[in-house]
């Protein structure tokens, strides 16, 4: 079993607290789904706001899920300039079989265009 980081991504249609929540849990199961993994699996999770999210902290939406016993925070991403605004951002820990190449992020609504680096990426364009 090893121990892997899994990326992933949102983007708020508008900085509200139900909106922010539903979103962040979407993308939470999403990141779950794609990976075939569970609660148990999970070691921590790093969620990040760009500055203009203020309605609610996104872990909060991981708690909600029945996540309580699993380490998070939350943080701001850094004020960049043209950078995407009312983005949430997760960095998901995990102990997996799965190779670092078999990994799948996933980037949901306006969130996809942030990696088209990544081969193992998972976005709503795609069929489920």
């Amino acid at each position: 079993m090893a121990v892997r980081a899994i990326r992933g991504a949102t983007q708020l249609d508008a900085d509200e607290r139900e909106h922010l929540l539903e979103r962040t849990t979407e993308l939470v199961r999403a990141v779950l789904r794609e990976n075939d993994l569970t609660g148990d699996d999970l070691i921590s999770i790093v969620f990040t706001a760009t500055p203009d999210v203020r309605s609610e902290f996104p872990a909060y939406a991981a708690r909600s899920l029945g996540m309580v016993d699993v380490p998070l925070l939350c943080t701001v991403e850094l004020d960049i300039t043209g950078a995407m605004q009312r983005v949430v951002r997760l960095l998901m820990h995990v102990e997996t079989t799965l190779s670092r190449a078999d990994v799948t992020h996933v980037y949901l609504h306006g969130a996809r265009h942030l990696r088209r680096d990544l081969s193992h990426v998972r976005t709503d364009e795609e069929p489920q």
